[in-house]
């Protein structure tokens, strides 16, 4: 776990990390989410869609932010003020996904950074983007 200062902390700095998506992630997360679309759950279902097989739930994708926040920038220190998220392409079982953020912002009178917030597959495909606000407890 990182343990960033707001004064350690610089515009440009990132941080990133990997996950691969499978099947027990999605049936855990329609569990706790009560989210049982037919989309995320059903291959018989998913087959008749576009994507031609069952997706991630976005807010599973979303909820890796959260990991990437209180774990790696600012880590031990944050605490979520707020995340903006556009879903920009499915996730499938089986991907590998790249979770980075990106410090764009940060004020010393608030205490506040922000993040820019990527998810991304192992070919490169923007899946998720959005922007963190984090207040650095100190």
């Amino acid at each position: 776990m990182s343990e960033y200062k707001l004064d350690e902390i610089q515009i440009g700095q990132k941080k990133q990390f990997s996950v691969t998506i499978i099947e027990s992630m999605i049936d855990d997360f329609a569990r706790l989410s009560g989210d049982y679309s037919p989309i995320h759950m059903d291959h018989k279902y998913a087959n008749t869609t576009p994507f031609k097989k069952r997706i991630c739930h976005g807010m599973l994708l979303g909820s890796f932010f959260s990991r990437l926040v209180g774990m790696y920038m600012p880590g031990k220190n944050a605490l979520y003020f707020s995340q903006s998220l556009t879903f920009i392409s499915p996730c499938f079982i089986n991907d590998s996904v790249i979770v980075e953020g990106e410090v764009v912002e940060k004020s010393a009178s608030t205490k506040l950074i922000t993040l820019r917030t990527i998810i991304t597959n192992n070919v490169g495909k923007h899946l998720v983007d959005g922007e963190a606000k984090v207040l650095l407890r100190e």
